[in-house]
């Protein structure tokens, strides 16, 4: 960042880059100085529209959603902007075989316990265990990514690697082929969510009758699936 902004500024521009996939906070701040000129104000951010961070952006943003552009707008407006971040969740120890059945789960996040991340630009990923009686916070794993690394995504899905779901408001299709080929499956839930009242569901369903896709990453056999798929018919 230049030392011409203000931390403020710099702030907006760190948290709208998180809003949008993909997208690094350098790189925004590459787009912003060709939208609104140096130095870089809170009172030209004031002024920014959607339309005009997309045309200087080259071509760059525009398969981004409208929605994750209105929100990273507003986020460099001020409007949204926290400073007051809120503590982290604590986690709870696990050792592999406590829970029987179980699955592991990465949320994509960027404050506390909510699931309000880009795979590519989160700042961490919460890590859970979850099963047909409880769901465990086992751990949380920053996304602290070298800023010369030559593919960013790959660095990320090694992060989850030991999972075998990711929910995530957005995955770009690249970034999740290199997701799913590490044995992850990507969840993209646009609207994201509570992580806690996301694993409370999940636990419901794995006690229940999981679908077919849910029951292979539970590593249940093909004929077991086939009759959970039967027994929703029926239902």
């Amino acid at each position: 960042m230049s030392a011409q902004i203000s931390n403020e500024v710099a702030l907006r521009i760190g948290l709208a880059a998180r809003a949008l996939p993909d997208t690094d906070a350098r790189r925004l701040m590459t787009v912003l100085i060709d939208a609104v000129g140096m130095p870089i104000t809170e009172t030209k951010l004031a002024r920014l529209k959607v339309n005009k961070l997309r045309m200087a952006s080259e071509g760059e943003l525009d398969d981004i959603e409208v929605s994750f552009m209105k929100k990273a707008v507003n986020l460099l407006k001020g409007i949204g902007v926290s400073v007051d971040a809120e503590p982290l969740p604590e986690t709870t120890p696990y050792s592999e075989g406590d829970m029987p059945g179980s699955i592991r789960v990465a949320c994509a996040s960027n404050n506390a316990t909510a699931m309000d991340g880009h795979f590519g630009s989160c700042s961490r990923y919460l890590i859970y265990q979850v099963s047909g009686e409880e769901y465990r916070l086992v751990e949380v794993r920053e996304a602290i990514i070298p800023k010369d690394a030559e593919d960013k995504n790959i660095i990320r899905a090694g992060l989850i690697e030991d999972c075998q779901l990711l929910y995530t408001v957005s995955v770009g299709g690249p970034a999740a082929a290199k997701v799913i080929r590490t044995g992850v499956l990507p969840i993209k839930m646009p609207d994201g969510g509570d992580c806690t009242a996301m694993m409370t569901n999940l636990v419901s369903v794995i006690a229940g009758n999981p679908p077919p896709w849910l029951a292979k990453v539970m590593g249940v056999a093909p004929e077991q699936r086939i009759r959970f798929a039967q027994s929703e018919e029926v239902e």
